[in-house]
């Protein structure tokens, strides 16, 4: 986890050199996968996606390790690994973007958002415009997005045999809330 939270600083870090100020972490973002097919829906979640936020220029930045999705069925998690995502080749899924509107974290509110960037899934990058929601409370950032991601963006092969069993599209879930850099540093 320390080595994904290093990565994703480094991605952002040359843009805070100053003072770091802007700069907000979150180490446990919540990341939910939702398929639909007509034989079985398919679901799993984990808390484990590192995120960084960098308030003074809109850059974002997201990582999570295939693996650490939790599935009802151990046998799903299984093929989800080894077939399809083949995470032993792909270990991890990363977005990297900016946010297109400004957003005034000094205030309360809550702000709709379009984040553009980069979605890496499966070794394949694909350019995205992703909604999303950044909400503002008594100084906390938090932020949320509801997106699709095809299968076959990302070359993942779903076999003809299990064609009614797996959605072509992939219903995600994120949810992160952020520290800022400076309250990181006196824990």
């Amino acid at each position: 986890m320390k080595l994904i939270t290093i990565i994703l600083l480094a991605w952002v870090g040359h843009l805070t050199q100053a003072s770091g100020q802007g700069l907000y972490l979150c180490k446990n973002a919540r990341i939910t996968l939702f398929s639909s097919a007509p034989i079985e829906d398919i679901k799993a979640s984990t808390s484990t996606g590192a995120s960084v936020y960098n308030a003074s220029t809109g850059e974002l930045a997201f990582s999570v390790f295939i693996t650490s999705f939790q599935f009802p069925k151990s046998l799903m998690q299984e093929h989800f690994n080894a077939d399809y995502m083949e995470s032993d080749k792909f270990p991890k899924a990363t977005f990297k973007g900016k946010i297109q509107e400004p957003v005034d974290i000094s205030k309360d509110g809550i702000y709709p958002v379009i984040v553009t960037g980069d979605l890496t899934v499966h070794g394949v990058t694909q350019k995205r415009s992703v909604p999303g929601t950044i909400t503002v409370k008594n100084g906390v950032v938090s932020m949320t997005s509801e997106f699709m991601v095809k299968c076959a963006d990302h070359h993942i092969a779903i076999p003809s045999i299990v064609f009614h069993n797996i959605a072509e599209s992939i219903k995600m879930n994120v949810s992160a809330i952020y520290l800022s850099n400076n309250s990181t540093k006196t824990k």
